[in-house]
This record gives C-alpha cells, sequence and structure tokens, in this order.
C-alpha cells in the first residue's frame, strides 16, 4: 500500500486557481458603450457574485495577457508584454483587480480566481463549486447568451526534493487522485468530455560549481557541454524508472505544458509551449536549448501519461519520479544537506461550458 502513497513534508506549498475564459464576440461587445464600458461593467458583476459565494482573490484580465501564478510571502503582481505574474500566499492575501487598455479590444476575458485559506487540496472541490455559482451568474446576466467559455482547473504542490536530508521528517502521505474523480466523489460534477494531464516540473540554478565541474575554461562562449551533460543524465535517470515523457528547457523562456491531442501547441517570445499525449505510447522527448546561452536556471518536465495512473492516484508514479531526480541529482553532484531541488507536482483539468 506504501507504494500507493507518495510522502512528502508537511511544509509542503499547495495552491490552487482557476480561469474562465469567454470569448469577446462583437454581439457581446455592441451592448456596451466602449470597451472600458464593457470591462468595468463584467467585472463589477464577477467581484459582486464572487463576494456571495466567499471568494476573495479574483482577477479580471482584459488584455490577452497570459496569468502565471506563484507562491510568495508577499503580495506582488508584474506585467510583461505577454503575462501577467501573480505571487501571493493563499493564507492570507486577498485582492480584486481588473487589467485592462481602454481602446483594445480582447480576445478573450479571462477570469481569475486564485484559492485562499489554507486546506486547499482538501478544499478543491468546494472551491470549484463556488467558481461555478459565480460563473453561472455571471452569464446569466450578460447581455448576451451561449458565449462560447473554457474553465480551467490548475492545482500545484512544491517541496524540496531534499527536505528530509535537511532534518524535516514529518511527512504526509498522498495518493494524489485524479481530479476528476476525487472531484466526482465530493459532489462536484465535471463534464466527462474534458482534458486532464499531471506533470512534474523541476528548476535547476546552475551554481558556478556546476558549471566548472562541466566546462573546461570558467569563461566560454560555448556552453553545449553543459547542457548536454545535464540533458544524458536527465534521461539516462528518467529512463531508469520508466519515465517516457520528458522535457528540458535552458533557453530563457517559461515552459507550459499543454495537451497537445486537445490543444494547438505555439510558442511566443515568452513561453515555450511543449505539447505531450497522455495517451501515446511512444516515448516522447523535447530538448531546448542554445549552446550560446547560458541561462540562470535549466527546467526539467516529467509528464504523466495514461499508463502512469494506477487507482487509488499518482502515488505510484511520484515515487518513481522521486527515484529519478534523486539519481539525476547525485550523477550531478548535487548535496542533499547543502543544495535545494524544488519539485513542482501539477494537476490541471480544462473543458468547455
Amino acid at each position: 500500500m506504501s507504494l500507493q502513497k507518495v510522502y512528502i513534508p508537511l511544509a509542503t506549498r499547495t495552491s490552487q486557481y482557476i480561469m474562465a475564459e469567454i470569448l469577446m464576440t462583437d454581439a457581446l461587445l455592441s451592448h456596451y458603450a466602449s470597451y472600458e464600458n464593457c470591462y468595468r461593467e463584467i467585472s463589477k458583476l464577477v467581484f459582486q457574485l464572487a463576494e456571495k459565494e466567499d471568494l476573495h482573490n479574483i482577477h479580471v484580465i482584459a488584455n490577452d495577457k497570459l496569468p502565471v501564478v506563484r507562491f510568495h510571502t508577499e503580495a506582488y503582481c508584474f506585467q510583461t508584454a505577454e503575462q501577467i505574474l501573480f505571487f501571493y500566499n493563499p493564507a492570507y492575501h486577498e485582492a480584486q483587480n481588473l487589467f485592462f487598455q481602454p481602446d483594445y479590444k480582447a480576445r478573450k476575458l479571462r477570469l481569475l480566481f486564485l484559492a485562499t485559506g489554507k486546506e486547499i487540496r482538501a478544499n478543491a472541490a468546494n472551491f470549484h463549486n463556488r467558481v461555478n455559482a459565480v460563473l453561472n451568474g455571471v452569464l446569466d446576466n450578460l447581455p448576451e447568451q451561449e458565449l462560447k467559455v473554457k474553465v480551467r482547473d490548475h492545482q500545484h504542490m512544491a517541496y524540496d526534493l531534499f527536505a528530509r536530508a535537511k532534518g524535516e521528517k514529518k511527512t504526509y502521505g498522498y495518493k494524489l487522485r485524479d481530479i476528476y474523480q476525487r472531484y466526482k466523489s465530493r459532489r462536484c460534477k465535471l463534464p466527462e468530455d474534458h482534458s486532464s494531464l499531471a506533470y512534474v516540473t523541476v528548476s535547476l540554478p546552475l551554481s558556478r560549481r556546476l558549471k566548472q565541474s562541466v566546462l573546461e575554461e570558467e569563461h566560454t562562449e560555448d556552453f553545449s557541454p553543459l547542457y548536454q551533460f545535464l540533458e544524458d543524465k536527465f534521461r539516462s535517470a528518467a529512463a531508469g524508472k520508466q519515465l517516457h515523457r520528458t522535457a528540458m528547457v535552458a533557453n530563457g523562456l517559461m515552459p507550459l505544458v499543454r495537451n497537445s491531442k486537445f490543444e494547438k501547441v505555439e510558442s511566443t517570445a515568452e513561453a515555450q509551449m511543449i505539447g505531450f499525449d497522455p495517451t501515446a505510447t511512444d516515448a516522447q522527448f523535447v530538448s531546448h536549448w542554445d549552446g550560446g546561452n547560458l541561462v540562470e536556471s535549466v527546467h526539467f518536465l516529467l509528464v504523466a501519461g495514461k499508463e502512469d495512473y494506477t487507482e487509488p492516484g499518482y502515488g505510484r508514479y511520484m515515487n518513481q519520479v522521486e527515484a529519478a531526480l534523486k539519481d539525476f541529482a547525485e550523477a550531478i553532484g548535487l548535496d542533499p544537506e547543502r543544495h535545494e531541488l524544488v519539485l513542482r507536482f501539477h494537476q490541471h483539468i480544462s473543458y468547455k461550458r
């Protein structure tokens, strides 16, 4: 039974956010005096309905920028040309914001709901139900009916793979059930026609010691040997634990994983889109790095396939992932007592309503 659970530190950070994308049609916009008027009226409606559902961290995005959510002890919000980065602590931070450009016609109106509280994973289904109640109210009160809406539920768990080596002995066993089945048992019904994905990401800072251990000269213009060394060790460790959907990104872009069976995968100037089909039987490895560009961190991804899910959850898969990453860390000379290797387990589910 222990193989069906993964035991992770009690200090693990959990987060959840739900994004609803509403297609901004000309028919909908025709009911408002201006783009700005449309965005303000809809956001006012969203905030009012969210208050009734006891939801206190909501953002309406009308500039077509992609939201990226991260944990932080302080609340911050930064915008780039393509993204809006939200940093927050679910236990404390609340916010209500509207992001727009007055004369800009958004392709999509994104409603972003960030989960708050201390028992995020335990209350995930309840949070999803309350967000859906808000969406029902929004769609019922908009002047245009039959709008196309896509809902994306994102859940993350993050912890240091070497926490035990640093003295953190207390752990909790997780089965890591599939979102659809977990919600079903908690009276949160999702459409059978949905897309789901589970994967792990790890970011490895390129320390001076690591670079010097591989590169012959401290000042070099070709970092290919370093990247090839990391790629070889990572692929070998993953293959040794029968993990066959992996990726390495070292080009300075933020990796974003998509289900290629359902979504079109297109990279941008800031994001490296990576598509995996969890139902495909062939091994899949994706690599994006440039030997002439030295990045601060290298990103490694391990994506779960259909065969990696065994009842009652992803526990067995995560044990394989942890074992592979520990082998990888040893192969590249990381010291568990001195270094930190943060593992992030992602579960996503999306559907149209």
